[in-house]
């Protein structure tokens, strides 16, 4: 299967994932809009999210995948199979004894980390102690279903890993069903929505686990023992833990601040939800399909090989992402007011949440290519780099939030989390570079350039249409009227950007056969 293929395999099920994502938001949105159930909701829900990357996604993308590989290389599927026992008793038991401690220090966790903000209201503090209770053994369950995701794509099973989030959505869809049908206040809907959460974490393990025994291997569990692979492993995973964690830390630290200013946590999020879905779709695309692929041509001694594979997944992830953002940038407005603006959620809520979404849109470019560079350490067990990278990263956004704030409020957080990811963006290129892990091609660069040129014709001509949709797109309209006018005005940009591209040289029709068609290289 070629890595075009691959990456459309795991980005049509993330799609499949953010439609869903989307459905939940908008219910979200008309059941609590961004009042103070929302608030507490999204800031008990972000800690075990914050968590489920660190030790979950970050650790075991990173970690686990080169070394499930080199045992399969080395050992066959006998051996990848024991070594992943090795690690599943070690795991569990380490994620019972967290789980356990943070449910005793929730109350410590919420006051000074979690929502400082909520200090004076003695009430939301309550309920987001208790709602961060209920949620936060979905993280035990998060990263076991992560490490059985790192098996099956590691075994070029991605289907299965890939789909089991949309179950998160599912699940939670039917409980705002529920509640809303019934008429039920915002807190109990927020009360439901919290219970959904773990529900839904236990249908995700599920989920992959019979897609690791229909792959074939059938894990038992063993008394945790540090073995050398399972030490290998934690000396690898801590740094990875944080790398990979690094947007859910920024969006923490942001979350923290934010909590000064009422409805500004759930602000953040609704727009997070729509730039979620081109760096969902495109990003953990790339992420999860490019560290696998990188560590078996490395493992075999095919240099030439993965410098192609790294160098495609840059051209890929640009040609997507750069429209992404521009569209973001000039349809923000747009995009809140159909999606959102209904029920609880004002035509006020629009303004603020479709400038957040702006900025983010700038920043979007930056977030994806993280994922495609991130595996040129990774595949070659260098973890602490990317690590060092992102402390420095956090620092800045957190410098920037804290100055940020109190002029722009949201906008200011946003900000510094788009800066933040660009910056953590061109050290790892520049990284890479320097060591010779990545090479550098002319024709790469001349592509990018175009690519640029055609997001900006795009932007413009969408900039000169918006007027002549304003009447269709205003507060107020019919819904049937705002979504088509949305959807021509999207059509419209995907013609003009594509034409342009293809048009100027920043894509053509044998670049893309090239990828659809690509064979392994020799070694050399």
């Amino acid at each position: 299967m070629s890595l075009v293929k691959k990456f459309a395999t795991v980005g049509g099920a993330t799609l499949g994932s953010r439609i869903f994502g989307f459905a939940r938001e908008t219910a979200m949105a008309a059941a609590l809009g961004t009042g103070p159930m929302a608030d507490v909701f999204y800031a008990a829900f972000r800690f075990p999210n914050l968590f489920r990357r660190l030790f979950a996604e970050g650790a075991f993308n990173a970690a686990f995948v080169p070394l499930f590989s080199k045992e399969i290389e080395a050992n066959g599927v006998e051996g990848a199979k024991r070594f992943s026992e090795e690690v599943f008793g070690v795991l569990f038991s380490a994620l019972l004894l967290i789980t356990i401690a943070m449910e005793l220090a929730m109350p410590w966790l919420v006051r000074f980390i979690i929502a400082p903000g909520f200090a004076d209201d003695a009430e939301k503090m309550s309920l987001t102690i208790r709602m961060a209770a209920v949620m936060f053994p979905y993280l035990m369950c998060m990263s076991l279903t992560a490490m059985m995701s790192g098996m099956l794509n590691s075994l070029h099973h991605f289907f299965a890993a890939a789909i089991a989030p949309v179950f998160l959505n599912v699940v939670m869809i039917a409980a705002l069903v529920y509640g809303l049908w019934i008429g039920a206040e915002p807190q109990l809907i927020a009360w439901y929505l919290s219970w959904s959460v773990l529900v839904a974490g236990v249908l995700q393990l599920a989920v992959v686990y019979i897609g690791v025994r229909h792959a074939g291997i059938n894990i038992g569990f063993r008394r945790p023992r540090m073995t050398p692979n399972v030490k290998r492993l934690l000396w690898l995973a801590v740094p990875a833990a944080i790398t990979g964690g690094v947007t859910q830390i920024n969006q923490i630290i942001g979350q923290a601040i934010a909590s000064g200013k009422e409805g500004a946590i759930a602000a953040l999020q609704y727009a997070d939800r729509i730039y979620q879905l081109p760096l969902g779709v495109v990003g953990v695309a790339v992420g999860v399909v490019l560290l696998p692929e990188l560590s078996r041509a490395l493992k075999g001694g095919k240099t030439k090989e993965a410098a192609g594979i790294q160098n495609r997944s840059i051209e890929f992830v640009l040609f997507l992402t750069l429209p992404a953002a521009a569209g973001l940038w000039v349809l923000s407005d747009a995009i809140i007011r159909v999606l959102y603006e209904r029920g609880a959620f004002s035509a006020e809520n629009t303004s603020v949440v479709a400038g957040i979404l702006a900025i983010y849109g700038l920043g979007l470019p930056g977030f994806v290519l993280i994922k495609a560079l991130q595996p040129g350490f990774y595949a070659r067990e260098d973890t602490k780099t990317p690590m060092r990278i992102t402390m420095l990263a956090v620092v800045i956004n957190s410098g920037l939030a804290i100055s940020l704030f109190p002029i722009l409020a949201e906008r200011g957080i946003a900000t510094a989390e788009a800066a933040a990811g660009w910056l953590n963006t061109v050290l790892l290129f520049t990284i890479l570079v320097w060591r010779g892990d990545l090479v550098w091609e002319w024709q790469l660069a001349r592509r990018t350039v175009l690519l640029i040129v055609s997001a900006g014709v795009m932007a413009a001509v969408l900039i000169y249409a918006l007027p002549y949709a304003g009447s269709w797109l205003a507060p107020g309209a019919h819904l049937l009227s705002q979504v088509t006018a949305l959807g021509v005005l999207i059509a419209l940009a995907m013609v003009v950007y594509f034409g342009v591209a293809f048009l100027i040289g920043g894509a053509d029709l044998g670049m893309i056969r090239r990828n659809l068609k690509r064979k392994p290289k020799a070694s050399s």
